[in-house]
């Protein structure tokens, strides 16, 4: 329900460009200092990005206008093994001072296509240095971890832009409110071992069955259990709260689209449209007649811990 709540509030912010998917990965060497200080960590490597972005967004070289990004952590592979990355979603282009919708340079009018949003060598470089100044901010970096990453090469992976706002938000769907792991990829649980599906990109992407003590399990997966209040699902630029009823209506306006408009979204109505389940509707006489007589109220949730939670594991 949250994730189909989450996916229809974004309907309403898209506008008719196309959206690329830009992923920020890290180099390896940084996961023990992601499990020893997870919240300065994230925070840097959701700063960085955005940075990097606007970075080229505000080059007139590049674009020179203002634009958006929508990010969402990820912190797992398909081992459940600690490989923390941010996936973005960025249209193509960006408002300029005059309310103008400025493309990127390589977009073709008739044809509406582009290869990519920036360079993308040029966004590693950016990327790199901007998440080392970020991460200085929040921790101390140990030096041998910084010569290892810094003699690296980054990556910045860049997909094939999405077109038409169908094509967005299904991706949307699929990753906002995933987990480590979800039940179908477990196989088999016995004898103390645990066993479940995973893919190897690195070769054939063939579904593989991988068996884990269940202690070796549970460790990986508390791997990707994020610090309490944090948010995993971020928006920049003209979606951020202070700048969306504007920066975004004024988009809205040059493309002549709908104005966007903060609305409640009613959870029976994402179950009748979404999940084709009608709560009011009668099993008996067949019509939606059912109406709510009483509310029961859900019982104290656990505790909220006050002390600083160890995740050196």
């Amino acid at each position: 329900m949250a994730r189909e709540r989450w996916v229809k509030q974004r309907e309403s912010e898209l506008l008719d460009v196309p959206y690329f998917h830009i992923v920020f990965t890290l180099p390896h060497e940084f996961n023990k200092l992601a499990k020893q200080n997870p919240k300065e960590f994230y925070n840097a490597l959701f700063r960085a990005s955005w940075l990097t972005i606007q970075t080229f967004a505000n080059d007139k070289k590049h674009l020179g206008a203002k634009t958006s990004m929508t990010a969402v952590l990820h912190t797992w592979g398909q081992q459940l093994l600690l490989h923390p990355h941010l996936h973005c979603i960025v249209p193509g282009g960006g408002i300029n001072k005059k309310g103008k919708w400025v493309f990127p340079e390589k977009y073709q009018k008739n044809k509406r296509k582009v290869k990519y949003l920036f360079p993308k060598k040029a966004l590693s470089k950016v990327y790199r240095a901007k998440f080392m100044s970020c991460l200085r901010e929040e921790i101390k970096i140990p030096q041998n971890i910084a010569k290892e990453v810094m003699k690296k090469q980054w990556v910045v992976y860049a997909k094939q832009p999405f077109f038409g706002p169908k094509a967005v938000i299904e991706y949307l769907g699929r990753y906002t409110h995933k987990i480590a792991i979800s039940n179908h990829r477990l196989t088999d649980i016995k004898n103390g071992m645990v066993s479940f599906k995973y893919k190897n990109y690195s070769k054939d992407e063939n579904c593989k069955i991988m068996s884990l003590e269940a202690s070796e399990f549970i460790r990986r997966f508390a791997l990707h259990i994020l610090p309490i209040g944090f948010r995993r699902m971020r928006h920049y630029g003209m979606l951020s709260s202070r700048s969306k009823s504007i920066d975004l209506n004024i988009a809205k306006e040059y493309f002549k689209l709908e104005r966007w408009v903060k609305q409640k979204i009613n959870w029976k109505d994402i179950a009748q449209e979404k999940l084709n389940i009608r709560l009011d509707f009668c099993s008996l006489c067949k019509k939606d007649t059912m109406i709510l007589i009483e509310t029961m109220e859900r019982k104290r949730g656990p505790p909220i811990m006050k002390i600083k939670p160890n995740y050196d594991f």
